[in-house]
């Protein structure tokens, strides 16, 4: 018998985990994207793009496929999402497990400042120009029109459009991850003297907080939304550890989890 799991992706440990789990030929895996990426990285099982409808929509999907287990490994910013999730899940009667990458902590010679919000961050930017590497991707930085006095670098995925209405920007096109030398390279070719970033953990896009701190390179620091309370693992393997307890458990009968 095969069991159907959903997985809510879009970021690179979602993929990973996929990976992981096609490999278990009783496991059914969808791997759900939010098509805000133009051109995603393959997934190696199959894609489910586009949204569904809020948390009503995710829990009648839920049911008129028969999913067994929905995972949460979406990015951690992603807090409408993952809050849909969860009332989704509850409704649908269908159990839920979450990535939860853990943010990064600052250490020596780190010179952060720490925002709840995008505009939080426009508004420490302060009235002195500056000149800003805007590290969010592009659903964001549209709120850093209300300061046009600085000179911005933009760094996304996809194309930002429309462009933002400032005087003095510059775009960049690339997907992680990003190594810290070729980080320090790119702040100093640019003459960056602020970074702004969110708190997303893991090491893809670290690069950027460690050539900072190097550089003596302030850093605006997005903090991390509330998410809600879920069981969840930090990695990708601890995660696949708890859904393998779960398939035994659920999937397959108690017989399957003593080895019977």
């Amino acid at each position: 018998m095969t069991h159907r799991i959903l997985i809510l992706g879009g970021t690179t440990e979602a993929r990973q985990l996929a990976g992981k789990l096609a490999a278990h030929a009783e496991l059914s895996v969808t791997l759900s994207l939010a098509g805000r990426t133009e051109s995603p990285v393959a997934q190696g099982v199959p894609i489910r793009s586009g949204g569904f409808g809020g948390a009503d929509g995710l829990a009648a999907y839920l049911r008129e496929t028969g999913t067994g287990l929905l995972i949460d490994a979406t990015h951690p910013y992603a807090a409408r999402i993952s809050a849909n999730a969860a009332v989704a899940a509850h409704k649908a009667g269908v159990p839920i497990l979450a990535l939860r990458r853990p943010g990064w902590e600052p250490v020596e010679g780190d010179r952060w400042l720490e925002v709840d919000s995008v505009a939080g961050a426009v508004q420490v930017l302060g009235d002195m120009p500056r000149r800003v590497f805007l590290a969010l991707g592009r659903q964001e930085v549209a709120a850093f029109e209300a300061a046009p006095q600085h000179h911005y670098l933009i760094r996304s995925v996809d194309p930002v459009e429309p462009r933002l209405a400032v005087p003095d920007a510059d775009y960049l096109l690339a997907r992680g991850p990003f190594r810290e030398s070729d980080e320090s390279a790119l702040l100093q070719q640019r003459r960056i003297d602020v970074v702004v970033s969110k708190n997303s953990g893991g090491e893809a896009t670290y690069g950027k907080i460690a050539a900072a701190r190097a550089l003596g390179i302030d850093v605006i620091m997005v903090r991390g939304p509330d998410l809600p309370q879920v069981p969840a693992a930090e990695t990708v393997e601890a995660l696949a550890a708890m859904i393998d307890h779960f398939a035994a458990g659920h999937f397959l009968g108690p017989a399957a989890e003593r080895g019977v």
